[in-house]
């Protein structure tokens, strides 16, 4: 089985951590998903619920990430997005469990965030499908 595609060690972002920091700053299950790529299960998560106004930024570092006026009910579990903030992500590539799919990562601290899918909603036709505890939600 092919792995996923890590951003190369030397990428440089303006928030970086070891990973005894990251370790440290996140939840077992935030450092799983945004460290190791790993996924939530769908639907485990209060965020994917989540209806008010506002913004859901990055667990690792905070950059606004995606305005709630862009989350859409995808049906798949997780919460979705049809636009994120204007150079709030990286999309490298995954060619992990034998397909070939767009991750999403913060581009301000390189945690991953969940993959983006051309089968979403106009205006866009994107589905970014994120993990729920890789944000946090502020009201408007």
């Amino acid at each position: 089985m092919s792995q996923v595609q890590k951003l190369p060690k030397e990428a440089h972002f303006p928030v970086t951590h070891t990973e005894a920091e990251w370790r440290a700053l996140l939840t077992p299950e935030q450092y799983a998903i945004m460290r190791e790529h790993g996924t939530e299960r769908a639907g485990s998560c209060a965020l994917n619920y989540e209806k008010r106004p506002g913004v859901f930024s990055c667990a690792g570092c905070g950059q606004p990430l995606f305005e709630s006026k862009t989350k859409f009910e995808s049906g798949t579990g997780w919460p979705s997005f049809n636009t994120p903030v204007e150079g709030s992500v990286e999309t490298p590539v995954d060619r992990s469990w034998g397909m070939s799919r767009t991750e999403v990562h913060c581009a301000r601290c390189g945690s991953h965030l969940g993959h983006v899918f051309p089968d979403g909603p106009p205006p866009t036709g994107l589905r970014y499908c994120i993990n729920g505890v890789a944000t946090n939600f502020t009201p408007a």
